[in-house]
């Protein structure tokens, strides 16, 4: 092997390095932005749940308010035929 043969044999074993490297890094990136991607649809996903949760519980809140006021008014007009039977 003469040394033109060996600095061409280390120059393609450097580019055939370096491609494999920039293929790997490349893979790699792509799959941190699929990774990231999936999370911040799972988040936006998440989000919509706990809005969903958050309008059934404030209607649940005022439903239930509602009631109280209606026993309330039930338990005055019963107070006072209370009172005057008396």
């Amino acid at each position: 092997m003469t040394w033109p043969q060996a600095v061409f044999y280390c120059g393609v074993l450097v580019a055939a390095m370096f491609l494999i490297g920039l293929v790997v890094a490349t893979f790699l990136e792509f799959r941190k932005i699929k990774l990231d991607t999936k999370r911040e649809e799972d988040m936006r996903q998440l989000i919509r749940r706990y809005e969903q949760l958050a309008e059934g519980t404030l209607d649940a809140q005022q439903r239930a308010a509602a009631d109280v006021a209606e026993l309330r008014s039930r338990t005055t007009a019963i107070e006072q035929l209370l009172r005057t039977v008396e």
